[in-house]
């Protein structure tokens, strides 16, 4: 009987895949890429690399879990992409995981003393926004994930009564706009993981949060704008 769940990291320019067994949670293994515009060429290359290597198939995943946004809009298409396409194929459920609950997870877990911080992912939306969310050491939501324009009293609420460890690749924007509050703190390095989606889509699993595999769209947070090409 299929015991794993497939996840699948494309929302920032490091692409990840992981396994986990649905039965006690443990990671089986985990593989990405840090090249920038790959997903859509590398993703199903990194997951037959991930199954070969754990010596597992397809056939035994129950469920495939995807990183929901927000993020980049062409990641994330990718992502929903493949992981649909895998759920028909395979008739199995999808799973869909907060981007930003699932980064905060992941350092809640690796901080000391974490009950006594709020932490704070923040994700790069380009200029001085960020797409950012605000949660407790035990993923409870404080801000829900909003696109915000930082400036010196962005979150200052949260920063006068706690203390606030950001990180993610929008973080570095604002360090210096609070670099004179001693509740501010930051983390360098910190990108999205397919390991944390996991974890989180194990609980979901058990829950049974399952997505529509057919009407399924990412969380973008924002109206994607395009433009069209002038004609010469």
């Amino acid at each position: 009987m299929p015991n794993l769940i497939l996840s699948l990291e494309t929302s920032s320019p490091v692409c990840s895949v992981a396994l986990h067994q649905l039965s006690d949670g443990n990671l089986l293994g985990q593989t990405e890429l840090r090249l920038e515009k790959s997903h859509s060429s590398h993703l199903s290359v990194l997951v037959s690399q991930l199954l070969e290597n754990s010596q597992h198939t397809l056939q035994d995943v129950a469920a495939v879990a995807v990183s929901d946004g927000p993020g980049s809009y062409t990641g994330l298409r990718i992502g929903a992409a493949a992981a649909k396409g895998l759920c028909y194929a395979l008739n199995i459920p999808l799973v869909a995981v907060s981007t930003l609950q699932a980064l905060a997870q992941q350092v809640a877990a690796v901080t000391a003393s974490a009950e006594d911080i709020l932490f704070c992912p923040m994700l790069d939306a380009r200029r001085m926004e960020v797409y950012s969310a605000v949660y407790t050491h035990d993923g409870q939501e404080i801000v829900a994930p909003t696109p915000l324009v930082l400036d010196s009293d962005t979150l200052a609420e949260q920063l006068a009564h706690h203390r606030l460890l950001c990180f993610g690749n929008g973080a570095t924007k604002f360090q210096p706009l609070v670099a004179n509050n001693p509740n501010a703190s930051f983390l360098t390095g910190i990108e999205p993981s397919a390991m944390a989606v996991g974890a989180l889509a194990v609980e979901a699993y058990r829950r049974g949060e399952f997505r529509d595999v057919a009407y399924y769209e990412p969380f973008y947070l924002k109206e994607v704008y395009t433009t069209t090409p002038k004609v010469k």
